[in-house]
């Protein structure tokens, strides 16, 4: 798992936040984003605690989903957006980091400004990452 986290909200629900890579499949080639297949994808849900939020990813058939530890707990800004969202599942292509990793510690000059695919691309709904069928359930064997 590349970085995740969570946090919990005063109502007792909390917010999850993962990063993932990018499903095959989607709408139109890269589902509106810059980002192909395999590519990271920072994924947001909100639910009533960590075991459903993942589970809700499961169902949805992102299998290999798994929260180890709290190192990329969600920003303000993406708590606010998921709680704003009626689905509380949203996702973005992933804000991409320097080669060290540490691309939020480093001041920045006056004439470099922050990526654009971070500030400028808008969260979209889950529906959007897994393609215009959605997630149809396991493959059942025939009777």
């Amino acid at each position: 798992m590349a970085g995740g986290g969570f946090c919990r909200l005063p109502n007792g629900t909390v917010v999850v936040a993962l990063t993932l890579t990018r499903p095959d499949g989607g709408t139109g080639p890269h589902g509106g984003t810059g980002a192909g297949p395999g590519a990271p994808v920072r994924v947001l849900v909100h639910a009533a605690n960590r075991a459903r939020a993942l589970t809700r990813l499961r169902n949805l058939g992102l299998r290999a989903v798994y929260l180890r530890g709290n190192d990329r707990p969600p920003t303000p800004d993406e708590v606010t957006a998921v709680l704003h969202h009626p689905d509380g599942l949203l996702w973005r292509a992933a804000p991409q980091t320097d080669p060290a990793g540490l691309s939020g510690l480093a001041p920045q000059s006056p004439r470099s400004s922050p990526s654009p695919q971070s500030c400028q691309e808008l969260w979209h709904p889950i529906r959007a990452l897994l393609g215009p069928t959605g997630y149809a359930g396991p493959a059942r064997p025939a009777a």
